[in-house]
């Protein structure tokens, strides 16, 4: 007999009551602009853009601590500046991604960047004023709060533009650019420091680097709202959400909860800036005069360029499962890490902080020209392309974890939190004189450590392709609110 249409109404909500609600998610694929806007709004020119803020404001940074001492002669103003920046960078990374989603990613990047010019400026101010280390290390504290910013905010639109087959290559295109910060930074001082005499860059160097910072503030009033992009599938990429500042900040607890493997990667995050401190002030420092510093510094960030691109072609090679790209990409850097260090033994049993002093008078910076030079920049380079592998594979880890632009947010605040609070204490350590030898064993066995740690989080967690479930972080949250729609 037929059912009545209120007998078929209490039949539906029957059934509704008594079995599980099942969500399919069906992508909607939209239509890519085409024309001009379609090449400004175009995932690939839109992560340019971010690496090009980057490249003007962190690529500029990394330029100046490339040079050993910030471009100086005293390595505490430095290093104390330095761990200054890493220990404010460390709590505010952790937060950044709540505040990331709640102020936008454009806003956080003009907000982040301008720390780097205020940063570079007290460097200047310390040439013309020998008093004004305070200045320099207060700007460090200043700026680790806006890198903070800036990190988190780059993180969440970089991994969420590209498509997962492009994830590699974005990151790797990111590095690149990104880099060649640093290797402008690097060229301008080789060519600014070619004929000094003294230890120390001059003012037109930092002048340079002041401006080339400011003009990075203002890229971000140029890129398009991520809430009108589209990928290169037809798929939208997932407009942020904006809950409430307690709702955020416990999401950051919700995003450890529902995704414990990332702490398997809190080993790897932490080290990956450890090992600047060795790079920066204990080898290249230390051991070269300041134009062969600059030079040094070209060659490592151009290096870092060579390293991303190799890396992250790897971790996208589509003729191999994602499984075994992330156990190939863990091997070689399992490779590196032990062929740079047993090389960088072989130097640095030779020297220590008491043999390097500015105070021995015996003891001769190296030059370009020296006869030893040749195989002690080679080791150099492989430093580079070391740090860029460490960096991109990181991001790919987090990548392969999720598509999420907020989830991933809260992971890259994680993963820059850590970082920092590594360097912070590495800086530090170096402030108050601790010997070479021990920064440079620690480095050595602190990257070995992040990669025995990542290894069981890529057997368990690193899928063929990211799930539903990977995406999704507010599960408490939408179940709550899918709960109370259905029962209204």
């Amino acid at each position: 007999m037929a059912k009545s249409d209120s007998e078929k109404h209490k039949s539906v909500a029957s059934d509704r009551s008594s079995s599980p609600r099942l969500h399919v998610h069906v992508p909607i694929i939209y239509a890519r602009p085409t024309g001009f806007k379609g090449l400004y709004q175009h995932p690939t020119t839109q992560v340019c853009m971010l690496a090009f803020t980057c490249f003007m404001c962190p690529g500029l940074f990394n330029a100046l601590n490339g040079l050993g001492l910030s471009g100086q002669i005293d390595s505490k103003i430095s290093a104390n500046a330095n761990a200054a920046v890493y220990t404010t960078f460390a709590v505010a990374a952790f937060f950044s991604g709540s505040i990331n989603n709640k102020l936008g990613s454009r806003l956080t990047l003009i907000l982040g960047s301008t720390g780097y010019s205020l940063y570079i400026g007290s460097y200047l101010a310390l040439n013309l004023h020998k008093n004004a280390g305070i200045f320099v290390i207060s700007s460090g504290a200043i700026l680790g709060v806006c890198a903070g910013l800036l990190w988190s905010a780059q993180g969440s639109l970089m991994l969420a533009y590209p498509v997962e087959s492009q994830k590699g290559l974005y990151i790797g295109i990111f590095w690149s650019i990104f880099n060649l910060g640093g290797v402008v930074g690097a060229a301008v001082s080789f060519g600014e420091n070619f004929r000094s005499k003294t230890n120390s860059v001059d003012n037109g160097t930092y002048i340079v680097f002041v401006v080339l910072s400011l003009i990075g503030v203002l890229i971000p009033l140029m890129m398009t709202d991520p809430n009108k992009m589209i990928r290169t599938d037809g798929t939208k990429v997932t407009t942020p959400r904006h809950p409430s500042w307690k709702t955020e900040f416990y999401l950051l607890w919700v995003a450890l909860r529902t995704d414990p493997y990332i702490i398997l990667l809190f080993p790897l995050f932490f080290t990956s800036n450890w090992f600047y401190t060795w790079q920066f002030n204990d080898y290249n420092g230390v051991l070269f005069n300041i134009r062969t510093r600059s030079l040094n510094n070209f060659c490592y960030w151009l290096s870092q360029i060579v390293g991303s691109l190799m890396i992250g072609i790897l971790l996208d090679q589509k003729q191999l499962t994602r499984r075994t790209r992330a156990f190939l990409g863990w091997i070689v850097l399992l490779i590196m890490v032990f062929a740079v260090h047993i090389w960088a033994y072989t130097y640095q049993r030779n020297y220590t902080r008491e043999s390097t002093a500015v105070e021995n008078s015996s003891f001769v910076r190296m030059d370009f020209q020296d006869k030893g030079y040749p195989a002690s920049i080679c080791l150099y380079i492989l430093c580079g392309m070391l740090d860029a592998m460490w960096q991109t594979a990181a991001y790919w880890m987090m990548g392969a974890m999720s598509n999420d632009p907020v989830k991933l947010a809260h992971f890259t605040g994680f993963y820059k939190s850590l970082q920092s609070a590594g360097a912070a204490g590495i800086w530090r350590a170096d402030a108050v004189g601790l010997p070479f030898m021990n920064i440079f064993i620690s480095t050595w066995a602190l990257l070995a450590a992040g990669l025995i740690f990542a290894l069981p989080m890529l057997y368990l967690r690193v899928h063929d392709t990211t799930t539903l479930e990977d995406e999704i972080l507010y599960v408490p949250f939408c179940v709550f609110v899918d709960f109370k729609m259905v029962n209204k």
